[in-house]
């Protein structure tokens, strides 16, 4: 190591960041000035996805801003030209989307294909309105980039605020689907940034508030990183995370902030304050919590919100006056489907998103109400990717059996069974003679049925069916909700795709625990206030075990037992996009793509709509699996050759009847789940049928007099005695 020199660790990373930063700046440069060497679908494969997306949009300004000029110099259809030339450029895109592709350069197109699809129907509103001006607020409130020639700097205006690009380098990551919800927070986001202020977007789950605010952040070159707050951080730990933030000039995006307790709240009124005095002051460095520190003046401080959920509090007057508050309602579904359909490469995509939304606001008003039913944007998007994954498995099939399948596929497996026919019913009416079948994989189908034998249970269509439904599920959703009473085989549906999974010879890794069994505190972790030491919790030490294993086969943790709003509240940032479990010492630990997080609960009563629209779900019915599986496995373990015979027919002579007046009596209102009675009834008569009383096989009354003490017992007295043939007695 002769002449080596050591540089400060601190000093180094700052180094490689400026070099990232100059990287990005100078490939930009580049392709900036190439854009208009080579058509542009040849252009886009020569930069890197970010540098491709921004000149993109640099010069989407730049040719509006000179279809302008063409409409003020005479020129009535300069605008009109430049929009038939996007038709085609989008057009080229999606031809491209049909073809084969590298999933990176898949990625990149999409992304191109959503920004571009914007920009068009932009252009196609000036034209439908005649602005004839570029100083028509119209223009002016779209958020666009420019290049200055002088500066060899990228800008980004919106309205009268102007920020300049940061270069972050932020790789090939999709962007969102803008309407004019997106577009108006957009205006209200900047402008705050601009009154150097903070934004707070407001408003139920699953309308895009953190994702509106990160996707901003990648428009300006900005990392943006989420915290899911939680009534673990107190204001030191949130002091940190503003101080890191301040030195480096990325956005923070708090979510859930009203999760926190109010008094930690009031303390970190006064530590947003001091970070916006120091910008409005345009200081180098300033006092943050006692030390001096840098500061970044591109740092942004963003709060998201659900109003009125279990577990939130109010924000006191001093932390509200720092924060601009943009009130998030229900995005335009229709148009982001449609856009989501073109980026997977369909062509039909208006109609079929039409007939999407058609469906899923029949589903919401024709439905019953059932607590896992979400009809919400979360539930749309993953839909289009498996229709998107369907398309591309299957190009030649016309495109609305394929968005068919995908719709009733997807969705049949969470359908209770009162609703099925309507459900069919709407899907039939929507698709009119359309009739596809499922897709379906013989083979592993076929590993299904022997991991069900080997666990000795029996290989139903329908249970094999919901093993095939939990795979696909995983397959899209990185959450699962697994839904149903006691005893409908919840847990066996489980032990079955694991095992199919260890035939398969994928090497699977489950871990599973109760989270009700121990506190908040001892799931997540919890910081000593006095001494700050990280005591870790049950629940980020097993993430933490399995993100580190590096073997791509699939890992799970079971949380098996009932949700409360307390504990899965903070699981909300692992659940949706950002795939990060955030905890109180401010570590960050991430879903890696093989992981998933499966629920095993009874029902959906106590979770907030934040929580059930980030999750895939498979109900169970009650009559998906019927009393007779459990009951046949439970005869196939009996020793006895006679006493299995007896036992089946005992079974089939009582028990349909008995269940029938049970179902008649308590008008569906049944105390305790059938199947859970029935399991009771196997293990009286395992308790009765010990080899010293197991009867000689012509003792046939002997066997029915156990069966009936064993019934009555199980199911009641008064329940079971209209059924039962006392002439043995």
């Amino acid at each position: 190591m002769h002449g080596a020199v050591f540089v400060q660790v601190e000093v180094w990373l700052n180094r490689v960041l400026d070099t990232m930063r100059a990287t990005v700046r100078h490939e930009m440069t580049e392709a900036v000035s190439a854009y208009e060497e080579k058509p542009r679908e040849q252009w886009l494969f020569d930069y890197p996805a970010q540098v491709a997306l921004t000149c993109t949009q640099i010069w989407w300004t730049t040719d509006v801003g000179i279809a302008f000029s063409g409409l003020e110099d005479g020129n009535e259809n300069a605008m009109k030209e430049y929009y038939k030339k996007q038709v085609n450029q989008l057009n080229t895109l999606i031809t491209m989307l049909i073809g084969q592709l590298t999933p990176g350069d898949r990625q990149k197109v999409m992304t191109i294909c959503t920004i571009d699809v914007h920009a068009r129907d932009v252009v196609d509103k000036i034209n439908k309105q005649k602005v004839e001006n570029s100083q028509a607020f119209l223009w002016l409130s779209q958020l666009r980039h420019r290049w200055g020639e002088r500066e060899k700097h990228c800008f980004a205006n919106i309205c009268d605020a102007q920020f300049l690009y940061s270069y972050e380098y932020l790789g090939n990551t999709p962007r969102l689907v803008i309407t004019p919800l997106t577009d108006r927070c957009y205006i209200t986001l900047t402008q705050s940034l601009h009154l150097v202020m903070s934004g707070a977007p407001a408003g139920p789950a699953g309308t895009g508030k953190t994702e509106t605010t990160k996707d901003l952040g990648r428009a300006l070159g900005i990392m943006v990183y989420v915290f899911n707050c939680s009534e673990q951080m107190d204001y030191k730990s949130c002091g940190n995370i503003y101080k890191g933030l301040a030195q480096t000039g990325a956005w923070g995006c708090f979510d859930e902030f009203n999760r926190i307790s109010v008094e930690v709240l009031s303390v970190v009124a006064v530590q947003v304050s001091d970070i916006q005095d120091a910008i409005r002051d345009k200081k180098k460095r300033f006092n943050f919590m006692g030390e001096d520190v840098n500061l970044v003046p591109s740092v942004g401080i963003f709060i998201t919100m659900n109003p009125g959920y279990a577990g939130r509090t109010e924000l006191p007057e001093n932390l509200k006056a720092l924060f601009r508050p943009c009130a998030m309602v229900v995005p335009d579904f229709e148009l982001i489907c449609e856009i989501m359909l073109v980026a997977e490469g369909f062509i039909e995509a208006r109609l079929l998103a039409r007939k999407f939304i058609t469906l899923y606001q029949l589903c919401k008003e024709l439905l019953s109400k059932q607590d896992h039913y979400d009809w919400g944007l979360r539930a749309i998007k993953s839909v289009l990717v498996v229709a998107g994954s369907l398309k591309r498995g299957d190009p030649h099939r016309p495109e609305d059996q394929v968005l068919m399948r995908a719709l009733r596929d997807f969705n049949v497996p969470k359908i209770v069974t009162d609703d099925m026919p309507v459900f069919m019913g709407l899907i039939g009416d929507l698709f009119p003679a359309l009739d596809v079948p499922r897709k379906r994989d013989m083979d592993f189908e076929k590993f299904v049925k022997q991991s069900v034998l080997d666990l000795k249970l029996q290989a139903e269509d329908n249970f094999v069916l919901k093993v095939v439904q939990l795979e696909e599920l995983l397959a899209v959703r990185h959450s699962v909700f697994v839904v149903g009473n006691a005893g409908t085989g919840k847990s066996q549906i489980l032990k079955s795709l694991h095992r199919t999974y260890q035939i398969m010879k994928h090497r699977v890794v489950w871990a599973d625990l109760n989270p009700k069994a121990v506190t908040n505190d001892e799931l997540f972790g919890i910081i000593n206030p006095a001494t700050r030491e990280w005591k870790d919790g049950l629940f980020s030490n097993i993430m933490r075990e399995l993100a580190n294993i590096s073997h791509a086969g699939p890992k799970w943790i079971v949380l098996d037992g009932d949700i409360d709003p307390m504990w899965i509240e903070s699981l909300n940032t692992v659940m949706d996009d950002n795939k990060v479990l955030t905890l109180a010492s401010n570590e960050r630990i991430p879903l890696n793509p093989t992981m998933r997080l499966v629920f095993e609960i009874s029902h959906l009563r106590t979770a907030t709509p934040a929580t059930v629209s980030r999750a895939g779900i498979l109900y169970i019915n009650p009559s998906d699996l019927g009393w007779n599986p459990p009951v046949s496995s439970w005869i196939d373990q009996r020793e006895v050759q006679s006493e299995k015979a007896n036992l089946t027919i005992l079974f089939d002579k009582y028990l349909p009847s008995c269940l029938d007046t049970l179902r008649s009596r308590f008008k569906k209102i049944i105390p305790v789940p059938e199947q859970s009675l029935v399991q009771m009834l196997c293990y009286l008569l395992e308790c009765l049928l010990v080899p010293e009383n197991t009867p000689p096989d012509s003792h046939k009354d002997l066997y029915e007099l156990y069966f009936v003490f064993a019934a009555v017992w199980a199911f009641g007295g008064t329940m079971f005695q209209d059924q039962v043939d006392l002439h043995f007695l």
